[in-house]
């Protein structure tokens, strides 16, 4: 182990609860909160500033970053790789077998679920693994997702399809202008809808978004960090 893993590996770096467990071997960054009846096992690595609501289970070799909210009753199984920023909301579901049998071990078939960075997922949403969750995409409550995802899609219902197209604030993005350019309610930032051509191989064309204002890889400044305005008070017809 070096020197800086040993220093993030300190429990006067990270709280955990009197209930909760840190197997040894797991890495937990400095500032991060496992709250009451939580598992952290060997070799899960979980970044700075996270905080784990009560009833999380995150098992051995799941990778997590920065700035992660995760919330009360989820479990996060081997082969799970979840990027800075995201939030998982309270008794989200993610798998790690298709097809799982209890008379069949398929503990080297884990297949990976990758969450990008900024990704939101609802509420009582399932995650079928093997998939991508994009940067900034928002599923809703309840969904279920077994397909890619692409960055700031807006995915609800059973089977998951996308519905429109989300600000990095959390707020639908509506109305492009002749350049493809829409606007977030609340804060203001320029987002750009543009089109990727298709290919030979008959792939389709498919739709990409990209903010204009800001460095997508970088945290929000902090003026940005602190929401003031209620959902509901910028929900437009």
């Amino acid at each position: 182990m070096t020197d800086s893993q040993t220093t993030i590996h300190n429990p006067r770096d990270y709280f955990v609860h009197e209930s909760s467990f840190v197997d040894d071997g797991a890495v937990v960054g400095k500032g991060t909160k496992i709250w009451h009846f939580s598992h952290v096992m060997s070799n899960a690595i979980i970044g700075e500033r996270c905080s784990f609501g009560q009833n999380c289970c995150i098992s051995p070799g799941v990778v997590i970053g920065n700035n992660v909210k995760v919330q009360n009753n989820v479990s996060i199984y081997e082969g799970t790789t979840i990027e800075d920023d995201v939030f998982l909301g309270p008794s989200c579901v993610l798998t790690n077998v298709t097809n799982p049998r209890s008379q069949v071990l398929r503990r080297a078939l884990y297949e990976p679920t990758l969450l990008r960075r900024g990704c939101s997922i609802g509420a009582n949403a399932t995650i079928v693994c093997g998939i991508t969750i994009g940067c900034y995409a928002f599923i809703g409550a309840g969904a279920v997702v077994a397909k890619d995802v692409p960055d700031y899609a807006l995915m609800v219902g059973v089977p998951a399809r996308q519905k429109g197209w989300m600000s990095r604030h959390g707020h639908v993005l509506k109305n492009p202008d002749s350049q493809g350019i829409m606007a977030c309610p609340e804060s203001g930032l320029r987002y750009q809808l543009s089109k990727e051509p298709g290919t030979m191989d008959q792939r389709p064309a498919t739709e990409l978004i990209r903010c204009l204002d800001l460095d997508e890889n970088a945290p929000l400044p902090q003026v940005m960090a602190v929401g003031k305005i209620l959902y509901d008070d910028l929900k437009t017809s």
